[in-house]
C-alpha cells in the first residue's frame, strides 16, 4: 500500500504525534478541523525539493551509478520549478524563488563534496511503511533511505534542511528516529542491527553538510510506547491544548485561526 492509500485511513505518525506534542491546537486544526494553512513555508518548500533531489541522487546510486554535481544540481532545479508560479508560498524577509534556487545548488554542493563514499547497499528509497501499537489506530510513515552496511546492519536514514546544526540530545532523543525503529522491527528487519541518522543539510551563511548517527534500545522504544499511547488518549478525549509560547508561533500557517479561537468565549 503506498503512502496516500495509506493516509486515507486513521492513523498516526511521526509528524503527527510531534504536531500534538509541540501545540494540540495545532495538531486540532491540521489533522482533526483539517483546515486549509493560510500559507506554505518557504523553508519547508525548499526543504521538499531538496528531499525529492536526495531521492533521485540515492536512485542512481540504487543501481551502481552517481549523480554528478551538475546534475544534481539540475535536479533540484527541475523540483524547485514546481514552485515558482505559486502563489500560496510565504518567503521570509530578503528571500525569493531566485536566492533559494541558489541556496539550494549551494548546500547540494556542500552534500556532494561531504558525502562519505560508503560502500552501503541501497535497500529502499522512500519506502512507505505501518505498524500497529496496542490496539491504537496504525502508525505510518515513510523511510527516506534504507541501507545496509556488509554486516547487514541496517541504517535507517531521514534528509533534513534545518537552519542550524543539532544538538546531541536533538538527535538522541528524537521521538521520530525511534518510531522509525519500532516500525523497521515490525516490517521485516526486526533481526536486524539498527542504526538511526540524519542526513542534515545546514542552511548557515556557509552551508554546511552533518550526519548524526544514533542508536535506540528497548528502554528508549518502550518509552515511546507510552507516551504515544498517551497522546493518542488524550486525542480521544478532545484535549487540544494550545501552547502559544512555543517557538514555531512565529511564522505558524495557522495563526489567524488561533487568536480567533483565543478570542472565543467558551471552551470549544
Amino acid at each position: 500500500m503506498d503512502i496516500m492509500q495509506l493516509r486515507r485511513q486513521p492513523h498516526l505518525s511521526a509528524s503527527s504525534i510531534n504536531d500534538y506534542l509541540q501545540c494540540g491546537l495545532l495538531y486540532r486544526f491540521s489533522r482533526i478541523d483539517k483546515i486549509k494553512s493560510e500559507f506554505k513555508s518557504d523553508s519547508l518548500e525548499l526543504g521538499s525539493s531538496i528531499h525529492k533531489t536526495l531521492a533521485d541522487f540515492y536512485q542512481e546510486k540504487m543501481i551502481g551509478s552517481k549523480l554528478s554535481l551538475q546534475d544534481l544540481h539540475a535536479s533540484f532545479e527541475k523540483h524547485w520549478k514546481t514552485v515558482e508560479e505559486r502563489d500560496d508560498v510565504e518567503y521570509q524577509e530578503g528571500e525569493d524563488f531566485e536566492t533559494l534556487l541558489k541556496k539550494g545548488k549551494d548546500l547540494l554542493s556542500i552534500y556532494h563534496e561531504k558525502l562519505p563514499d560508503d560502500d552501503f547497499k541501497v535497500l529502499a528509497i522512500e519506502e512507505p511503511f505501518s505498524f500497529i501499537l496496542d490496539g491504537l489506530p496504525p502508525i505510518i510513515g515513510v523511510f527516506d533511505l534504507l541501507e545496509e552496511d556488509k554486516s547487514g546492519t541496517l541504517i535507517i536514514t531521514d534528509w533534513k534542511t534545518s537552519s542550524k546544526a543539532y544538538s546531541t540530545d536533538q538527535i538522541d532523543k528524537s521521538l521520530q528516529l525511534t518510531i522509525y525503529q519500532m516500525a523497521a522491527k515490525s516490517n521485516g528487519y526486526g533481526d536486524r542491527d539498527v542504526l538511526l541518522r540524519f542526513d542534515c543539510l545546514i542552511k548557515t551563511k556557509a552551508p554546511k553538510f552533518e550526519q548524526y548517527y544514533t542508536i535506540r534500545s528497548e528502554v528508549d522504544e518502550r518509552k515511546a510506547a507510552k507516551k504515544i499511547v498517551k497522546v493518542w488518549d488524550a486525542i480521544s478525549k478532545g484535549i487540544f491544548i494550545p501552547n502559544d509560547g512555543n517557538w514555531k508561533c512565529n511564522g505558524c500557517a495557522y495563526g489567524e485561526y488561533c487568536d480567533e479561537w483565543f478570542s472565543k468565549e467558551g471552551n470549544d
